[in-house]
């Protein structure tokens, strides 16, 4: 049998269980709000690409591709009941496929820095595309972002519910093992969530770590900059990293420096302090050790409020970690939606997961897949406004 017989027998069985599971789990409630889907265009070797967007009945909508499991559009209402896209993204499929800022997208198979483009796994080494100095980012050079995902309706007993699955073939940018992927974005129909459940196994031991990667601006995308948002981040450590944004292995307390958001503050009071971490970032772009967390529970790991629209912004997450981004190394250059020019920290990111470089470091929590398992994470977005 080929590797890709291998790959497609892999495939279907891991389909096969996935829809035995929900079809166990499915309540007889009808689906609530609406879904609709459109064409997105095509990519430049010719495949269609389709946008799905998902609403409920408490004014929010958000909008998906098939094209990288992209979050697109994400509207949600301010204190007066405006409504106002807080993402950046593109208004077409072209800017998602040249792009270099992974808005909105599904990052992986290992989302953050792999140091060196390198890694074992029981002694055997493995090397990466390196596409971030001397590392490995978000995947390699065609990560997860850059993939065609297999895009399905699924039924929900919440509200609307879009299944992207992806089969990341044994080799692809160096890591090992067929990976059988599926993400799904749920919208409840009475909440303003958007609630993302990530599924994977594997037919050979692997690394694994699953982010979305949404930019965002709860004044509106392309209004001003988020230096005035305030931040509450729930964790007393995280994890320093060197001149290149790897960690060094050290889980350090936040007490008494400027990552300290324990308690709510402005991101921009102390971004520009001269500490050797924000200098290395040119801003924040850390991982922070989420207290209560172990990797099990549905927990709040940070909340984010807009003082002038009143929008807020809770992430909820099973995951050990969460690496905060204030948009240091966005400079203008990029045109985003309406064609606007998105400039240095005309945004922010929130991405839950495990920490960084965690294949290099055995203290950390693991990020091994082996056969036989199942690796299961959620991931919550949660809005309102005051």
């Amino acid at each position: 049998m080929t590797a890709k017989q291998k790959a497609r027998t892999f495939l279907c069985a891991s389909l096969l269980v996935g829809e035995l599971s929900l079809a166990g789990s499915l309540s007889s409630q009808g689906m609530r709000g609406t879904i609709r889907k459109q064409s997105f265009g095509k990519t430049a070797s010719g495949e269609q690409i389709d946008l799905y967007s998902l609403t409920n009945k408490k004014g929010m909508e958000v909008s998906i591709t098939n094209f990288g499991a992209t979050v697109v559009n994400l509207h949600v209402p301010d204190r007066a009941g405006k409504v106002a896209d807080v993402v950046l993204g593109f208004d077409t499929l072209e800017g998602y496929e040249s792009g270099k800022s992974y808005f909105g997208a599904t990052v992986g198979r290992y989302a953050n820095r792999i140091g060196g483009g390198q890694f074992s796994i029981g002694g055997k080494p493995y090397t990466l595309p390196k596409n971030n100095g001397n590392n490995t980012l978000h995947g390699g050079i065609v990560g997860f972002n850059k993939r065609v995902w297999k895009a399905r309706e699924i039924p929900s007993k919440e509200g609307e519910a879009l299944e992207l699955s992806y089969l990341s073939t044994d080799g692809e940018e160096g890591f090992p093992g067929n990976l059988s992927v599926k993400v799904v974005f749920t919208l409840p129909a009475d909440r303003n969530d958007l609630k993302i459940d990530y599924t994977a196994s594997t037919d050979k031991d692997t690394v694994l770590n699953l982010s979305n990667h949404s930019y965002f601006n709860l004044a509106g995308e392309g209004n001003d900059d988020i230096l005035d948002h305030v931040l509450t981040l729930h964790a007393k450590q995280f994890t320093p990293v060197d001149k290149t944004l790897i960690p060094t292995g050290e889980l350090r307390d936040v007490a008494g420096t400027p990552l300290d958001f324990t308690s709510a503050a402005a991101i921009g009071k102390r971004i520009n302090e001269n500490y050797e971490q924000l200098l290395f970032g040119k801003g924040y772009d850390h991982n922070w050790v989420l207290a209560s967390n172990s990797g099990h529970g549905l927990t709040v790991a940070a909340e984010a409020y807009d003082p002038k629209s009143g929008r807020k912004l809770e992430v909820l997450t099973t995951e050990p970690g969460i690496q905060f981004y204030s948009g240091n190394f966005l400079d203008g250059t990029v045109k985003g939606k309406g064609n606007k020019a998105y400039a240095q920290r005309a945004a922010f990111c929130l991405e839950t997961q495990h920490f960084p470089d965690s294949p290099n470091h055995p203290n950390f929590p693991s990020t091994l897949l082996k056969p036989n398992s199942v690796f299961h994470s959620q991931t919550v977005f949660r809005f309102s406004a005051k």
